[in-house]
């Protein structure tokens, strides 16, 4: 079945970076677009980043310029390379796919906290 298992979250200072890493399996990772979805305490899940199977990408504006999202099919992972960090990232992020209906990962929390 369709597995997205997702790393690299933790506490950083604001201004710092960190890099999410989504390791996919149970389908062909190659054929499907991929995002990077957040959700902050109290907010609705948000749509931060997608990569089309070709490689087109596409992001939010509040992380246009600073966010750089990712793939490598021969590992079957997805990446989301984030900077400049600000307390605003703060929340669980999530990697997903859609093929019938929206499959999600377990998420990793990012918190940016001086």
């Amino acid at each position: 079945q369709v597995q997205l298992v997702e790393s690299g979250g933790g506490l950083v200072q604001p201004g710092g970076s960190l890099r999410l890493s989504c390791a996919a399996s149970g389908f062909t990772f190659s054929i499907y677009a991929m995002s990077w979805y957040r959700q902050a305490p109290g907010k609705e899940r948000e749509l931060v980043a997608g990569i089309g199977n070709g490689g087109r990408t596409n992001y939010a504006d509040s992380v246009k310029g600073r966010f750089t999202i990712s793939r490598d099919n021969a590992k079957k992972t997805m990446y989301l390379q984030m900077n400049s960090l600000k307390p605003e990232d703060t929340a669980v992020y999530y990697c997903s796919v859609f093929m019938m209906s929206r499959k999600w990962g377990q998420g990793t929390q990012v918190i940016v906290s001086s």
